[in-house]
């Protein structure tokens, strides 16, 4: 009863049914897509921010080497005019013209100044005297010539006549053209006799840097852009400017009336002391991000800021990363994807093996009753079953043993033939035997008494032949020439056959082709094929049954190949099934016990059949 109660608990006593487990695996699958869903989100921003810091990195080497060629180039273009101030300065001809004022050394300063500027990179050379107005200058023939005008209030001449010389950046008061103005005093601090001034300017370095499309701008201290690749850039501010400081810069006249407003860069994101990221607005363009890197220019006051753009290689940079990402985290997640899969289809399929089993024990329980029931009757029907099936063997042995009789009655008669031919030769020997022992020839009385035993050998192999065919059981495999079994199953088909012999085309195989086996019971093969086939071509014309044997591989292939009407398909289906013949009078075990017989000793028989014949293979183990 416990076991009875046992086996009757329902599903629900299990740990896990395969409907919890399957509600655990919908909220399994969930939790998953939730994990893997922040795992791609992490893994995306993670190669993001790593791509964009790599790339900026980059591009921060690059744009510094970038940034330190155009320091050096603008070096450079300063150092050759600086040159100009402080040899003129120690130059006679400047001094005659500052001290004797006259027409004659004033027109020879202007041509020399005038031929100086033609052969380097200055803008304009001019000499003023000490209060500030120029009495000679290279423009000296232009009408925007500076011949007159008074430059006492720039800062360039009050520097230069403090402290001797002074750099300064300012829109030009005639020209309006930007420049650098490079001055020195002409004569010593006691004594000064006026100042040589040399004008810089820096198209061609701008016109250089616009090229490269990448922003540049260089700013003074207080961040005012003086040269810069984006023209509109010029005079604005790199900050806000204050409001004392801004008003000064106007009242002095240094930028003209340039508003000096701040350039269009904010946002600005530090990275390190001299790299930062910004965003800029350039003209004709809309925000994008740049990477403004800074660097000091030496021997000068000013700072060169250098804008390479950042939007697209970055964002290609972490495209890219992003896309390496995925390539790694979707592999790993769709392999953590079918663990889990797999894990619950495990757990899904011993739930229902054990649901299935507890539901088949509860249902053996059930049926044991009604099986121990029938377990008498059936057991009755097995021995009824066992009984029939004995006697059923007892007559299929019997069939068998009737087909071999069959067989032993047809050969009989050509048994009987064989056997008088001995008997009369026989006869006839004995007869000349007993002339020749009359005539005293010893000799050929004994020849005559060694055919005798020879005759009455092979009569005794005859019937010794029908006596092993007509008994049961089995013989041991052992060599036989194969020629002699062609040959013995020829001699007993002869008399049977007589006049349809002809159509046997045997090829005989040599004397040394020895198969393992009994001779007897492979003539019994043979008999069955060549009467098989010799009735099949009974009444055609042109009958022909080919034998041929070949040595293979593994061992002998005996043919026998007729040019009969062939076997029809149902038949062929079944042709080695016991009781299966297209014969009238035929009982359909020739073939089934040549079958039997084959195996016994290793071999088999093949069998094709078409509208041209058909062909029987015997293959056989070949004797070493």
């Amino acid at each position: 009863m416990h076991k009875w109660a046992m086996l009757q608990r329902p599903a629900a006593a299990l740990s896990s049914t395969p409907e919890q487990l399957g509600k655990r695996a919908r909220r399994a699958w969930l939790l998953f897509a939730g994990i893997a869903l922040v795992f791609v989100a992490t893994a995306l921003t993670g190669a993001g921010l790593y791509a964009r810091r790599a790339e900026v990195a980059t591009l921060a080497a690059q744009g510094r080497t970038d940034a330190n060629l155009k320091v050096a180039l603008l070096r450079a273009v300063l150092e050759s005019p600086r040159a100009l101030p402080l040899l003129l300065s120690e130059d006679q001809q400047v001094h005659d013209a500052l001290q004797n004022k006259g027409a004659v050394a004033i027109d020879v300063l202007n041509r020399k100044l005038e031929g100086l500027v033609s052969g380097t990179k200055a803008s304009v050379l001019y000499v003023t005297g000490v209060d500030g107005f120029a009495i000679a200058s290279s423009n000296w023939r232009e009408a925007t010539s500076f011949v007159g005008n008074d430059y006492g209030f720039r800062a360039y001449f009050s520097g230069a006549m403090q402290s001797g010389t002074a750099e300064y950046f300012a829109l030009g008061n005639t020209s309006k053209r930007p420049g650098l103005y490079i001055s020195r005093r002409v004569g010593n601090a006691a004594a000064p006799l006026g100042v040589v001034v040399v004008k810089m300017e820096f198209d061609q370095l701008e016109a250089d840097w616009h090229e490269a499309n990448r922003p540049a701008y260089v700013s003074d201290d207080h961040g005012v852009v003086l040269i810069t690749s984006v023209p509109s850039w010029r005079f604005m501010t790199t900050a806000p400017l204050a409001g004392p400081l801004a008003a000064t810069i106007r009242s002095s006249q240094q930028f003209g009336s340039a508003p000096l407003i701040p350039l269009p860069i904010t946002h600005p994101e530090a990275l390190s002391p001299d790299v930062s990221m910004v965003h800029a607005v350039t003209p004709g363009g809309s925000d994008a991000e740049y990477l403004r890197l800074s660097t000091l220019v030496q021997s000068t006051p000013w700072r060169l800021d250098y804008l390479v753009p950042a939007e697209a290689p970055i964002a290609a940079a972490v495209r890219e990363m992003r896309l390496l990402a995925l390539g790694v985290v979707v592999p790993l997640l769709a392999l953590a994807g079918y663990l889990l899969w797999r894990r619950q289809s495990a757990q899904m399929r011993i739930a229902a093996e054990q649901a299935a089993r507890i539901e088949l024990e509860r249902r053996v329980v059930e049926r044991t009753h009604d099986l121990s029931l029938a377990r008498d009757r059936l057991q009755a029907e097995i021995t009824d079953h066992r009984s029939t099936e004995a006697k059923l063997q007892v007559m299929q042995q019997e069939l068998v043993q009737a087909n071999r009789l069959a067989t032993l009655g047809q050969v009989a008669a050509g048994v009987a033939h064989e056997i008088n031919q001995p008997v009369a030769t026989i006869r006839a020997y004995a007869d000349n035997a007993r002339v020749f022992l009359e005539r005293k020839q010893t000799a050929s009385a004994e020849e005559n008494l060694g055919a005798i035993a020879a005759l009455t050998e092979r009569i005794g192999g005859i019937t010794e032949e029908l006596k092993v065919f007509a008994r049961k059981g089995r013989t041991a495999a052992e060599p036989v020439e194969l020629r002699g079994v062609i040959e013995g199953a020829v001699v007993l088909l002869r008399s049977r056959f007589a006049g349809r012999l002809d159509a046997l085309d045997i090829t005989l195989p040599p004397q040394t082709l020895k198969v393992m086996g009994n001779r007897l019971r492979l003539e019994q093969v043979l008999i069955n094929l060549f009467q098989n086939a010799l009735e099949a071509l009974d009444g055609r014309d042109g009958a022909r049954v080919q034998v041929s044997a070949l040595e293979t591989a593994d061992g002998v292939a005996l043919d026998v190949a007729d040019n009969g009407p062939g076997i029809s398909p149902a038949i062929l289906k079944s042709l080695f099934t016991p009781f299966n013949t297209s014969k009238e009078k035929g009982l359909g075990l020739g073939l089934v016990i040549s079958q039997d017989i084959v195996a016994d000793y290793g071999g088999r028989i093949e069998v094709a059949s078409g509208r041209d014949g058909t062909r029987f293979t015997v293959h056989l183990a070949k004797a070493r």
